[in-house]
């Protein structure tokens, strides 16, 4: 989970004063046109009072006439500034909502894996589309409909006032009662609000995780275990709104019981004003429509404080996730690494040690070697000893404790991290396909990369034969997660893209791991012609890699315990000459 953060309630919406200010302009209108329509709503019943006044004599003609165009024209401009309200503020919540999930989903983007360890992306998905719907409700809908109401109910009392003190006196003071209670309930409405939304945000991520484990669920039959877990969130999700809307139906309640009981206070107290001949009956009319009117307003804002309640705490989620800054930044002055892609580079690390910001225990203890440009080193070690963190290191996902990485002589801390990775391409063990073609996948290795550029990739990895053989060939949509490739098909894929980036440094690791022999054998041709000249590190097992390195670094909890080529750790007779004997036909 996200680590959660106090705000107030001015403090959650700040969030969304940098979406709001570009639509200044827009703003204005749509404000324009509330007060036009609250105006033009207020005119109402004075028109009506004047009409009762009047009475339906022939000698009123002309003023009845002019009364009831004026009314037409009241009308008018209430149709009229209500159509453009409800345009403008519905664009401004589509907007700024379009605004603020692009701005989420880039800020997540850059964050480092350690915002990864301890969020699930199920609760960012439940950010970037319900909690931003909330705020879609809020500026879409739910300010436009306050300040309308708050108008209403402003203008309505003013209007009430001049019309009748006495009565008016009487409804400030019953309204103060009621607006008491309901900010002490509107209180509770916002906590419970929120804590519903982080419920949901839990069932997403639940629903996210397994969605994208359903092999391993269906393989093992726990499809009515997973089955029951998820009843079990969405029960508790549901319990949780269900309280939710018990506070907020009864905030509903206590508004508009309290306000229309003090309005029917008001009328009978009226009635009997009328009957002394204290007022007209055209100002009962217009008092009655006024009182009706902040009735009316009354509720609605009742109702928008439980939307609001519900989008401060959407806006408090959302804020919480955009305040996070990355561990890993640029640096302030940052240095370039000039090289050529087949001149490789120099690579140079001292003395690092590391764990992970979620654990405690160093997976690296002192590491230090160096490799020359275009040189081939190898790194081996049993499972756990710190292999795959050494190339997160290199990629600067994570930064160290102690030590330093160098290329070229410049520490990576000191180079930007998007100029550093595009230095880099690596071969991952757990491969990654995305949900397209084979062309655009084996592209992403170099967005502007032409067709005939893929195409070699693909033949440098032995890929192009399988890919043509496909129903579209390279246009062949490959399935959520390439659910349509074999194991060796996809890791083919994912070669083919580090090809393409043809980086001065490569990442290898078991990058052959999940093909057979004879694609393994025919990517280790195409990896010799690629890996000449460039400085390549692998992790790997399979002896045709391993034998034919410059070097081999044997790891073991975290330190270095062996170094040399492949016949002189045989030789030694230690940890790599055991594995060697477990894992290399030829022993």
């Amino acid at each position: 989970m996200v680590n959660k953060i106090n705000l107030s309630k001015i403090g959650a919406f700040k969030v969304l004063l940098p979406f709001i200010t570009p639509y200044k302009q827009q703003f204005l209108i749509a404000l324009l046109s509330l007060v036009l329509a609250a105006s033009a709503t207020l005119a109402v019943p004075f028109c009506f009072r004047q009409i009762i006044n009047l009475g339906f004599s022939s000698s009123s003609s002309n003023l009845i006439n002019t009364t009831f165009i004026s009314l037409f024209l009241v009308a008018c401009a209430v149709a009229l500034s209500t159509s453009l309200r409800f345009y403008m503020v519905s664009w401004l919540g589509e907007r700024i909502t379009a605004d603020i999930r692009k701005a989420i989903y880039s800020h997540v983007l850059y964050q480092s894996p350690e915002f990864f360890e301890t969020t699930q992306s199920g609760e960012i998905l439940s950010r970037l589309n319900t909690d931003t719907t909330l705020i879609q409700t809020l500026i879409g809908t739910s300010i436009s409909m306050a300040i309308r109401n708050i108008l209403l109910l402003l203008g309505g009392l003013v209007m009430m006032f001049i019309t009748s003190a006495k009565l008016s006196i009487f409804i400030f003071t019953l309204l103060l009662l009621t607006v008491i209670p309901t900010m002490i309930l509107g209180r509770r409405v916002r906590k419970l609000s929120k804590n519903s939304q982080d419920k949901i945000a839990d069932t997403s991520a639940l629903a996210g995780e397994k969605l994208n484990s359903i092999s391993t669920i269906q393989s093992f039959t726990n499809e009515n275990t997973e089955t029951t877990l998820f009843n079990q969130f969405i029960e508790n999700s549901f319990l949780t709104a269900r309280t939710r809307n018990i506070a907020r139906a009864s905030l509903t309640f206590l508004a508009i019981f309290l306000g229309f009981s003090s309005i029917i206070l008001i009328l009978w107290l009226g009635a009997y004003a009328v009957t002394r001949g204290e007022m007209s009956g055209g100002e009962l009319t217009q008092f009655i429509l006024y009182t009706v009117i902040v009735a009316g307003a009354i509720a609605v804002v009742a109702e928008v404080i439980g939307d609001t309640q519900r989008a401060i705490g959407a806006s408090e989620r959302i804020l919480e996730l955009l305040q996070l800054n990355s561990s890993i930044k640029d640096p302030v002055q940052p240095s370039s690494i000039h090289v050529q892609a087949s001149q490789g580079i120099d690579l140079h690390i001292e003395q690092l040690s590391f764990h992970y910001p979620s654990n405690s225990i160093a997976v690296l203890k002192d590491v230090s070697f160096h490799i020359k440009p275009g040189e081939r080193v190898a790194v081996v070690g049993p499972s756990g000893a710190g292999k795959t963190s050494l190339f997160q290191l290199l990629l600067r996902f994570y930064d160290p404790q102690s030590g330093c990485i160098k290329l070229n002589g410049i520490d990576i801390k000191d180079v930007k991290l998007k100029d550093l990775r595009k230095l880099i391409g690596i071969v991952p063990q757990d491969v990654v396909i995305f949900s397209t073609n084979a062309l655009e996948n084996i592209r992403y290795g170099k967005p502007e990369a032409t067709n005939e550029e893929v195409f070699h990739a693909a033949k440098l990895a032995a890929a192009d034969d399988f890919i043509t053989r496909l129903p579209d060939g390279y246009q062949t949509f490959l399935g959520d997660r390439g659910m349509r490739l074999s194991g060796g098909q996809k890791q083919r894929i994912v070669i083919a893209r580090a090809l393409l980036k043809n980086p001065p440094l490569l990442l290898l690791d078991e990058a052959t791991s999940s093909l057979d022999a004879e694609s393994e054998h025919l990517i280790q041709e195409a990896l010799e012609v690629v890996m000449k000249n460039r400085t390549t590190l692998v992790i790997a097992h399979r002896l045709s890699t391993v034998k034919q390195a410059d070097h081999i670094i044997v790891l073991e909890h975290g330190k270095i315990i062996e170094t040399g080529n492949h016949a002189s750790l045989i030789h030694q007779g230690g940890l790599y000459s055991h594995l060697a004997k477990l894992q290399f036909t030829d022993h």
